[in-house]
């Protein structure tokens, strides 16, 4: 499976869907074979703006002639979903669910079984193609039906391959609730630096601008991030003082706790979806 030679179907057309597929005609896939549905006209207008490509209101028809059908619903619908296309799927198309919380012996059993399915958590930083989406994958999905997938995400952003089901509720804690942690931070960061005296325009701007700064390094280099910390830090300097502020106040440990209760609430929500 050749990713430029697929056709893919968009189930669901809300904002997700709409980043990746805004993410794949960007990067120069076919918008001619690209297809979403949705359950009316109007949830289909804003992707047909932004992205002039085929759209239906009739998901078997979608499914039907695809390669790959990405699964892009809310979890509340998606039992209902899978079971009205499961008898368009003779052929074998590749199934890739962005719903949270739904496991893949879910979807598989709501489909009619025997498919090649993965499972994908992106996040919303996808929209300006600065996504990190996790996945995972049942044994029906080949080697190359992996490598579009990578490259069907990568459109978006980062793509990473975890080795077990499970591990998707830390990879929701992490990337997926991740955004809002910088968020927050960014907001500590400026009300700071207002209370120092600059405005909140540019204190705004400077903070937003090192985060993205800094995660750029990160990701650009082979040095640990606590060694990039280190490297920042003068000894007896403001960078040196202000991390023993945050260190003396348990910040790492803050992290953990939020990271595990919100790996917790992931675990529990997929119970409750009978994911």
């Amino acid at each position: 499976m050749n990713l430029n030679d697929s056709k893919i179907c968009f189930i669901g057309a809300g904002n997700m869907a709409s980043c990746i597929v805004g993410g794949l005609v960007k990067d120069g896939f076919p918008r001619e074979q690209i297809i979403a549905s949705a359950p009316s006209e109007a949830n289909l207008q804003a992707i047909k703006a932004s992205s002039h490509i085929q759209t239906t209101t009739n998901n078997q028809t979608a499914a039907s002639n695809a390669d790959i059908i990405v699964l892009s619903v809310k979890p509340q619908v998606l039992q209902n979903v899978c079971e009205d296309i499961s008898s368009s799927l003779a052929h074998k198309p590749l199934i890739i669910s962005i719903a949270a919380g739904i496991s893949i012996d879910s979807i598989d059993a709501w489909l009619g079984g025997e498919l090649p399915i993965i499972r994908c958590m992106p996040n919303t930083p996808s929209q300006v193609l600065k996504g990190a989406s996790g996945l995972i994958a049942n044994q029906q999905v080949s080697e190359v039906q992996k490598a579009a997938t990578s490259a069907l995400f990568s459109a978006i952003g980062v793509v990473e391959w975890v080795k077990d089901e499970s591990q998707m509720h830390a990879v929701t804690a992490l990337s997926g609730s991740g955004p809002a942690y910088v968020f927050l931070v960014i907001e500590a960061m400026e009300a700071a630096a207002v209370k120092q005296g600059l405005s909140a325009e540019t204190a705004r701007k400077l903070a937003a601008q090192t985060v993205a700064g800094a995660a750029e390094m990160v990701l650009n280099s082979d040095v640990e991030p606590a060694q990039l910390k280190r490297n920042v830090m003068s000894p007896g300097g403001t960078t040196e003082r202000a991390i023993q502020t945050f260190e003396s106040l348990g910040l790492v440990d803050i992290f953990e706790q939020a990271i595990n209760a919100a790996t917790e609430r992931s675990i529990e929500m997929s119970a409750q979806l009978k994911g």
